[in-house]
């Protein structure tokens, strides 16, 4: 069934959720790829240090990003390539934190966002030994992605969650989320809306 969402994957500089030195976008439109978008950040201080681990799962330096533009610059890009969008992310709740602690970080208000997470839905999907992105990507038949690029990331995330609501005859995500049990999540002020009706349809991951 077509959905419509835009997947989001971050890539960090180190274990501060404010560190985001990349990111992926892809929208998807009636359930088709219809725009990606990958972006470096340059992290802000003091979250700025590149630790060794992180740089040698992801390849990303300090001087790749040297030129690029602070959270500053990507957030008005990010509201604006997603619009009225649901996020979708695989371990959401890693994603939707860098995007909120880096926003907090710089004095900005957080952006209102509802999201679901992608492997949450694999879980309540897919029968897998692990539902990491590279296996749950491979069960909904996206394969040889370089995993932690951040937009090859999203491209999965977005293939996991295409599949899923097909699988399952969803034809938005709020369907999708329902029917396979998945807590709706939001940040920025429709979470405390999103909290008030947690008897509703919606309740917060």
């Amino acid at each position: 069934m077509p959905v419509s969402f835009t997947a989001i994957d971050f890539e960090t500089a180190n274990s501060s959720p404010a560190s985001a030195c990349s990111v992926g976008l892809v929208k998807v439109v009636d359930g088709r790829v219809v725009e990606r978008e990958h972006r470096y950040i340059r992290p802000p201080f003091p979250h700025d240090d590149f630790a060794y681990w992180n740089v040698r799962i992801h390849g990303i330096t300090r001087d790749m990003v040297a030129d690029a533009g602070g959270w500053e610059v990507h957030l008005p890009f990010l509201r604006e390539f997603a619009g009225d969008d649901w996020l979708v992310a695989h371990n959401a709740g890693f994603d939707m934190g860098v995007i909120v602690k880096t926003t907090e970080v710089h004095g900005l208000p957080v952006p209102d966002f509802r999201y679901l997470c992608s492997l949450q839905v694999a879980r309540r999907t897919y029968h897998l030994e692990s539902y990491r992105l590279p296996s749950a990507a491979m069960a909904a038949g996206f394969e040889d992605f370089s995993h932690h690029d951040a937009l090859a990331d999203a491209e999965a995330c977005a293939a996991i969650v295409v599949h899923a609501a097909k699988r399952h005859e969803a034809d938005d995500l709020a369907r999708l989320a329902h029917v396979t049990r998945v807590r709706v999540g939001a940040i920025g002020t429709v979470a405390s809306a999103a909290a008030a009706a947690a008897d509703g349809p919606m309740a917060l991951q």
